[in-house]
């Protein structure tokens, strides 16, 4: 599944982390899956799932430092500043020394420091979402202009003088270099060792042997895909006007190839991430020695351990929700964006002037030369 429950179904063994959990968040939602997303009992869904979170898991050896400093300062304390045994009996510090003081930090430290952090913190996430959202919408106008391309294709074909058979080879061959295209720059955005096999067996089982292998040897795939969706668009018998309306699509499909290279190669700058990382480890490292005095009243400051663990583990992953939205591809649902559009464009390929039981009008002889491709008629009575 990739909806809602694209993480169920899966034990605390068998839970991928790391890379092969993106896999796991290619999310496309039907109506069904809106319905849980919005359910009144998310709040219970999620929190009796929190042990099974990719992004928690991910977190697993910074939370366990943070969680360990903070357990090693109640034990040095305890040891230096005197503890309580377990029967409440105060007992005197077992190291005395003016070298060996009770460690603390005033908590206006945090106070003062907090607002720049979290404003860390937002802009980090922001900008990381804004880059899987320009991304979204690269692929959203590849879906749309894949349609539009192929649907003027089909409406401005002139199929006078042309066979049945000859229009619906021409037309499902652009159909094929559209998809082709589209495939090309998921293959492109993806990494080598995930799709570059399911690539070449999906370009050999829908396309010729020989435009599969010319794509497969391209320096750049997707250019030679789209180089092949011109020839197929100028090949159509059409007025070139008309062709050159179709060519548009072409256009956009090359801007949007080139904004997602831009987004693939271009991070954030990584000065701002570095910083970010060590500001929050810093901050969430000295933490438990600002809240110490806070836990007083916990049994040798105990509760300050769970506590900031999850303090840290809250704070670390908001930052690690921006480290992974920052590359989308591989959070993208791309796979099944290239699967629709393959099923839509082969089904408007299929259909016919006429076959919904309207018969088309004869071209009026004064729109002939738009729907031709004759470049000497007459126009304007010129």
């Amino acid at each position: 599944t990739t909806g809602f429950d694209s993480f169920a179904g899966r034990t605390l063994t068998d839970y991928p982390s790391g890379e092969d959990q993106r896999q796991l968040r290619r999310t496309v939602y039907t109506h069904d899956d809106w319905k849980k997303h919005r359910s009144q009992d998310r709040f219970i869904v999620y929190l009796a799932a929190i042990l099974k979170s990719g992004v928690y898991k991910n977190l697993g050896r910074e939370v366990g430092t943070i969680t360990a400093a903070s357990a090693a300062l109640v034990l040095y304390n305890a040891v230096v500043g005197g503890y309580t045994d377990f029967e409440g009996v105060k007992h005197a510090a077992l190291v005395s020394s003016s070298f060996l003081p009770v460690l603390t930090l005033p908590m206006a430290a945090f106070t003062l420091t907090s607002p720049s952090l979290g404003l860390l913190l937002v802009f980090r996430t922001n900008s990381s979402y804004q880059r899987w959202d320009e991304a979204r919408k690269n692929w959203g106008m590849n879906i749309n202009h894949t349609r539009d391309l192929v649907r003027l294709a089909n409406a401005y074909y002139d199929g006078r003088g042309v066979s049945a058979e000859q229009r619906a080879d021409d037309l499902n061959h652009v159909a094929l270099c559209t998809w082709a295209f589209v495939r090309s720059m998921k293959r492109h955005l993806s990494p080598v060792e995930e799709d570059e096999e399911a690539f070449k067996a999906e370009l050999y089982a829908k396309l010729p042997e020989k435009q599969a292998e010319m794509i497969l040897a391209a320096a750049h795939r997707p250019n030679r895909a789209l180089q092949d969706l011109s020839y197929a668009i100028d090949d159509l018998p059409m007025h070139f006007i008309r062709k050159n309306e179709i060519h548009k699509a072409v256009t956009i499909f090359e801007d949007n190839l080139g904004s997602s290279e831009r987004l693939l190669t271009s991070p954030v700058p990584l000065f701002y991430s570095r910083h970010l990382a060590r500001f929050l480890a810093v901050w969430l490292l000295l933490l438990p020695f600002g809240v110490y005095d806070a836990f007083g009243n916990s049994w040798n400051h105990i509760a300050m351990i769970p506590a900031i663990a999850v303090i840290s583990t809250m704070l670390a992953g908001i930052e690690e929700i921006g480290t992974q939205l920052e590359e989308p591809f591989t959070v993208l649902p791309m796979q099944a964006f290239c699967d629709k559009i393959y099923n839509w464009c082969m089904e408007i390929v299929s259909w016919t002037p006429g076959d919904n039981g309207r018969a088309m009008r004869a071209v009026e002889p004064q729109h002939a030369f738009f729907s031709s491709g004759a470049t000497s008629a007459p126009v304007n009575g010129g």
